[in-house]
């Protein structure tokens, strides 16, 4: 199959927007979630319970899998045969579906024992230990849906396709909000509502890509060849990258110890931030990251140093260009996030405020949460694995050092402005080593291009205050009313922001790029 040109820009305005409707019905599952269940002792069962299955989901599929199978695939499908291609995925696919098995059963029996090593404060209440441990089991099979459907989203991204992979995500928080508005009565605790949701949104987003894998002839049946040597290869090149993802999940299952032992509602406020934090995220970083990794493995391979170099800068200045308002944005308007979106029914104010704390803890290193989405793929292109695992090792030092110094004074706060600088010095890590060993040759004008990032920064905060004063928020009014506020105080910011880019000679054709996949 011939390769094609596509408009990385238009590529990656395809995958955000699908993204962006995902997060948008992400929110209003997260505001039916807050409305009916508050942030209290079940709903932070269930976010523990919904945490674990989401951190190996993370590792083992969207992380460490993803980047080891994608550069093999498409090495395979710009230089083997189209059979020898559906091979290698019939065999990668059956050995993946044989290992998540074996750890979704594992996870079920020993559910009890999971929950003790990664919420030990838990164990003080004997019924919220009972409840976690039971969602826990109900929500594990998760991992063995959305792992495969990532796989399946990895073979759709190489063959150019990102707009199926990127809308799955949206099946699930449909699927969230016809179990809270319409079965939550039907079960009891309630709780549990979102424990079956997570079973039956994951196994719906696997069949939704399957008619789509069966139009690019790339729908196989899966079978164990434990002979097939690409296989190991990208076995072999899981182990340090899986090595590398748990050590940050590891981070983020302390601080879940860590909050087990803070006040009630400590995981929930740090779940509702975390889940604003997504949106700039997965909008940007994760659709950025997406489409650049086929693109980056195919110049890898190829040993073309200059487009790779092009290729990654692109994704760098856009991320910045994107990236940097959304970090100062949302830490600015902090608090009128949390109060507009979850400040109503059993989420009360003394919730959004909390939630409001840890959200701008996290705004600090949004930037370089995304960051790392896009720089990160400079490396799993070239197959080298093993320079993310020492600075893996090395921001774990780090995150630990900074939770034990923030959490006396800040408590979930703290837990969570951790996570933030530690992305920070993640990303910065990342972009230093890169440049180091030739993988990446920086462009001309960085220094102009973040001057004047700055300024259009500086002028959308002078926006947003403005708006702020002459449009105050009444957080007393109607839901709607709120919203709508909100939006238009958004609007003004990012009307100041582009404003103050164009004048200063931004122009979109700047950002135009064709890659091939």
């Amino acid at each position: 199959m011939a390769n094609k040109k596509k408009s990385l820009l238009r590529s990656l305005l395809n995958v955000s927007g699908m993204t962006m409707i995902s997060r948008i019905f992400g929110f209003v599952r997260d505001m039916l979630m807050a409305t009916y269940f508050g942030a209290g002792m079940a709903t932070d069962a269930f976010n523990v319970a919904y945490k674990l299955p989401n951190l190996l989901r993370r590792v083992f599929a969207e992380g460490a899998f993803s980047q080891a199978f994608v550069p093999v695939l498409a090495e395979y499908k710009n230089k083997r045969t189209h059979e020898e291609t559906r091979e290698f995925v019939a065999a990668i696919m059956g050995i993946l579906s044989l290992a998540l098995l074996i750890i979704t059963v594992c996870g079920m029996i020993f559910a009890g024992g999971v929950i003790w090593l990664t919420a030990g404060g838990f164990t003080a209440d004997p019924a919220k230990f009972g409840l976690t441990v039971d969602l826990l089991r109900i929500t594990f099979p998760y991992i063995l849906f959305i792992s495969l459907a990532s796989m399946l989203g990895g073979v759709l991204n190489t063959w150019g396709l990102f707009s199926v992979p990127s809308f799955t995500p949206t099946i699930l928080n449909l699927v969230f909000i016809f179990f809270v508005v319409f079965l939550r009565v039907h079960f009891d605790p309630p709780i549990l509502t979102l424990a079956w949701a997570t079973f039956v949104g994951g196994l719906l987003q696997l069949c939704f890509q399957i008619p789509f894998l069966k139009k690019i002839d790339m729908l196989v049946i899966p079978r164990i060849d434990f002979k097939n040597q690409a296989v190991w290869r990208v076995v072999k090149l899981m182990g340090p990258a899986i090595f590398a993802l748990s050590i940050s999940q590891i981070s983020m299952v302390i601080n879940t110890i860590y909050a087990s032992f803070l006040p009630s509602g400590s995981i929930s406020w740090m779940y509702y931030a975390d889940r604003l934090m997504e949106f700039p995220t997965g909008v940007l970083g994760v659709a950025l990251g997406t489409i650049l990794l086929p693109s980056l493995s195919k110049h890898a391979c190829s040993g073309n140093v200059a487009n790779f170099s092009k290729i990654l800068d692109w994704g760098a200045r856009l991320c910045l260009l994107l990236a940097l308002p959304a970090t100062v944005g949302v830490g600015v308007l902090a608090q009128e996030l949390t109060m507009t979106l979850f400040m109503h029914g059993k989420f009360d104010m003394h919730d959004a405020i909390m939630t409001s704390y840890a959200l701008i803890a996290y705004s600090i290193g949004l930037i370089g949460i995304i960051m790392v989405k896009v720089l990160a793929p400079g490396f799993y292109a070239n197959q080298d694995i093993k320079t993310p695992v020492k600075i893996a090792l090395f921001v774990l030092a780090c995150t630990q050092l900074m939770n034990l110094a923030f959490i006396g004074p800040l408590k979930h706060a703290g837990l969570s402005l951790s996570i933030g600088l530690s992305a920070c010095i993640n990303a910065s890590a990342l972009c230093y080593l890169l440049i180091k060993k030739g993988y990446y040759i920086p462009q001309s004008g960085w220094k102009v291009f973040i001057l004047k990032l700055i300024v259009a920064v500086l002028t959308m905060v002078v926006c947003i205050e403005m708006a702020l004063h002459w449009l105050p928020l009444d957080f007393a009014d109607a839901m709607m009313k709120r919203v709508i506020s909100l939006m238009v105080v958004i609007v003004i910011a990012a009307i100041g922001y582009f404003g103050a880019l164009f004048l200063l000679g931004f122009r979109v054709r700047d950002f135009s790029h064709r890659g091939e996949f």
